[in-house]
């Protein structure tokens, strides 16, 4: 397996939005040279003016790199990139890791997996957590499934890019993790936003009010993170609502395979739908509070 040598290892990324450009940007800040795709182009401009070289298709990117980073958005997506004539599988060569970092169907992981053993390529499948705040700072959580050589072979850009990074298992154990994580996250960000709207409407100073909760029991890296650009009123920013749903929705359906009852998820679900169906799905997770203020007929915006 490679070792990973900064100015020798050739970095491939494909994704540059709002986590991509950042995690993409550490490996190049520490001397790895990087060839990018993205769907608009215009979002990977900040790479391209750092050195990045642009290539037309996933398949160009697999053929320029050693390894290849994927971070784009629904399971769609990575079906497209990996798969076809333009796709990386295509572009691989012999001994090439492939990297998919998109939170994506854990069945979907395997198959990427099944398809590059067929052609002497590794597949690692890595989702993360911290959102664009753990991006940008590199201090992600990164869930890694795939073979242990592969993992241990990536391990020093993962350190690039996060903080905490755990080997998993097999391929789609890493997706899988990535599903406890949201399963958590869904239940927490209903409980802060109805936090703070109880302390609201009960005429609490919300920002003392949350440095008495985030140093208890309640304390959450939605509560230190999230909460803050609520009370800013702050939704454009950070993970994209109809992000959300897709992952809740991938949990939703491999917890009926597995034959297990989530109701809690089930509601924050409903809930997450009724955010994007009023315009909502490319704001951050916190606008759920905007629905939520909607439903108690409380209207912060305009006092």
């Amino acid at each position: 397996m490679m070792t990973m040598e900064p100015g020798k290892t050739r970095i491939g990324w494909i994704g540059t939005g709002v986590m991509g450009r950042w995690m993409c940007r550490h490996l190049m800040d520490r001397g790895f040279s990087a060839t990018v795709c993205n769907r608009t182009r215009d979002k990977a401009r900040p790479l391209l003016d750092a050195g990045a070289e642009w290539a037309s298709s996933p398949k160009a990117v697999a053929s320029a790199s050693d390894v290849i980073f994927t971070m784009v958005g629904f399971p769609e997506d990575v079906q497209e990139v990996y798969f076809g004539d333009r796709g990386v599988l295509a572009g691989a060569a012999p001994g090439s890791i492939l990297v998919d970092m998109t939170t994506t169907r854990p069945s979907l992981a395997r198959e990427i997996d099944q398809a590059a053993v067929q052609q002497d390529v590794h597949a690692v499948d890595a989702p993360v957590s911290g959102g664009d705040v753990g991006a940008r700072e590199a201090t992600l959580s990164i869930m890694a499934g795939g073979g242990a050589s592969a993992v241990d072979a990536v391990m020093p850009l993962f350190e690039i890019m996060g903080k905490k990074i755990v080997h998993q298992g097999d391929a789609g154990s890493g997706q899988h993790t990535k599903m406890c994580n949201q399963i958590v996250i869904a239940g927490t960000m209903i409980g802060v936003c109805e936090s703070l709207l109880y302390g609201y409407r009960a005429g609490l100073d919300l920002e003392v009010m949350l440095s008495s909760i985030s140093g208890g029991a309640a304390a959450c890296w939605s509560l230190d993170n999230l909460a803050p650009r609520v009370l800013r009123r702050e939704f454009d920013s950070g993970f994209f609502v109809e992000h959300f749903i897709k992952d809740m929705g991938i949990a939703l359906r491999e917890a009926r395979q597995m034959g297990i009852v989530l109701p809690g998820l089930a509601l924050v679900h409903q809930m997450y739908l009724s955010v994007a169906a009023n315009g909502g799905q490319r704001l951050g997770t916190q606008a759920l509070m905007r629905t939520l203020e909607q439903m108690s007929n409380v209207h912060p915006d305009s006092e």
